[in-house]
């Protein structure tokens, strides 16, 4: 094919296997699809095309992955909001058409297995924020290992006490990421062998929670999006033991943290006994 097809918000291209994906960066496109930038979708990624009616005068073109071939959709699971759907094509009604055109030759070139789940998968993660922030802490990703570091204004005491989290992708099994646009949004790193009684995200040291302003989709799916992609690579690598936390801490923060313990404790959130052994075990990291 190779011919382009210019929408709202987005313009595709279509090439001999897949799909380039362009969005636009301008201030009414979704915050998601400036991020994204581009895309490229092989056809061996998709399960179906349709094109259907939609809404002021729009048609709309629409991709349909296939199950488990895109690491960003895995990690929505199925929580994306239409407008923010990045294999949505929204065009002018009077491009009908030529839209029927290229959705009868996308599906010419669709595969046998387009009716099952992908192995692995085939579209390219997005490139991630290297950090962002979530209401209760600040999420950071550097392709090896996931760090949590609580901030005292919002972190719980069972954060707080249970101290600044680290995880090898090796350690973990998958990813739950609830969208901040509905209430109790949160980003769950899900370990491999751990406990199977529930704990609530704000409880729970594997995992940031979201709010107002914090979190928002276009920096936490992305990001959650690349850490499932490691997790999967990493499954189908040898695992490579990495170490966690070395290196001595900022004394700065250990005191920071230390008076922040003192609070807790003088509250009585903390007992003498929890107290002393937390105080101990951060002065052992200076």
């Amino acid at each position: 094919m190779g011919d382009v097809l210019a929408g709202i918000h987005a313009t595709w291209e279509f090439e001999t296997d897949a799909v380039l994906i362009r969005f636009e960066r301008g201030i009414r496109a979704p915050k998601l699809f400036q991020t994204l930038r581009e895309r490229r979708v092989p056809h061996a990624a998709l399960a179906s095309v349709t094109l259907s009616p939609g809404k002021r005068g729009t048609v709309v073109l629409h991709a349909v992955p296939r199950t488990g071939a895109d690491p960003l959709m895995a990690a929505a699971d199925g929580q994306l909001k239409e407008s923010c759907d990045p294999y949505r094509l929204v065009l002018p009604a009077d491009r009908e058409t030529l839209a029927e055109y290229y959705a009868d030759e996308l599906r010419a070139r669709l595969g046998p297995e387009r009716g099952e789940p992908a192995e692995r998968f085939l579209v390219t993660v997005p490139e991630p924020p290297v950090q962002f922030k979530a209401y209760d802490g600040k999420a950071s990703f550097d392709g090896r290992n996931v760090s949590f570091r609580w901030f005292w204004t919002g972190a719980s005491s069972a954060k707080w006490k249970a101290g600044d989290q680290t995880f090898a992708v090796s350690d973990l099994s998958g990813v739950e990421w609830r969208s901040p646009d509905v209430l109790d949004g949160y980003l769950k790193l899900l370990r491999r062998g751990g406990d199977t009684a529930p704990v609530q995200p704000d409880q729970d040291p594997a995992a940031v929670v979201f709010g107002l302003g914090y979190g928002p989709v276009h920096e936490s799916l992305p990001f959650a999006a690349a850490v499932l992609q490691a997790i999967r690579e990493a499954d189908r690598a040898v695992p490579v033991p990495v170490p966690v936390g070395a290196g001595r801490r900022d004394p700065a923060d250990i005191a920071e943290r230390i008076r922040h313990l003192g609070d807790l404790h003088q509250a009585g959130l903390v007992t003498d006994e929890e107290f002393t052994a937390k105080k101990a075990e951060l002065l052992a990291e200076l």
